[in-house]
């Protein structure tokens, strides 16, 4: 199966062809739970009836917290960015939901401890003290700003709040990664 080159593209169409066949019945009745719906409904609102690409994520992020009604929210956020991050603290305080920031050096731990090949001795990321601290604080959604990759990976994976991610790291590109994929297609169109 390979979406990128089927030719038929049925799916656009509202058709199916027997390689991309679901199981319609299943996928349609967990669509119907509530809280599913709750969030396809309100992700909905953002971007149907010609709202699509009239918001930015922030402004898109905002008004979904406030139409899920999340009562409390956890940013799990760099370090290195943590200047951005007490600057957006106020807007997310804005929704009305109380924001629990969490760091990723939370719990101090060295990354020989949490590396068992690194022979570093510096305060590493912590990503599964960064999930259990939100998890024991019992947040309803997890914004995710500027964690490594791989750390952001661990995170998900221990969380068990709802996940979104605002800002995804590239230290190159000052954390534009269509400017990182534009670079690369130069870089590979160059050889």
């Amino acid at each position: 199966m390979d979406c990128i080159d089927c030719k038929a593209k049925s799916c656009r169409k509202g058709g199916k062809t027997r390689i991309c066949e679901i199981n319609k019945e299943k996928t349609i009745s967990e669509y119907k739970n509530e809280e599913n719906q709750k969030i396809v409904q309100n992700a909905a609102i953002l971007v149907d009836n010609g709202r699509a690409g009239t918001l930015s994520r922030i402004q898109e992020l905002l008004e979904f917290i406030r139409l899920m009604k999340y009562q409390k929210i956890g940013l799990a956020y760099c370090y290195g960015l943590e200047n951005l991050v007490s600057q957006l603290l106020p807007v997310f305080r804005k929704t009305g939901a109380e924001v629990v920031p969490v760091s990723c050096t939370f719990g101090g731990l060295l990354q020989d401890e949490v590396n068992q090949e690194s022979r570093i001795h510096n305060v590493s990321c912590n990503p599964l003290s960064q999930a259990e601290k939100l998890n024991q604080e019992k947040v309803e959604l997890t914004i995710v700003i500027g964690l490594c990759l791989g750390h952001d990976i661990l995170l998900n994976r221990y969380l068990k709040s709802d996940v979104t991610t605002l800002l995804v790291k590239d230290r190159t590109v000052s954390h534009d990664v269509m400017k990182g994929i534009s670079k690369l297609f130069l870089e590979l169109n160059r050889q």
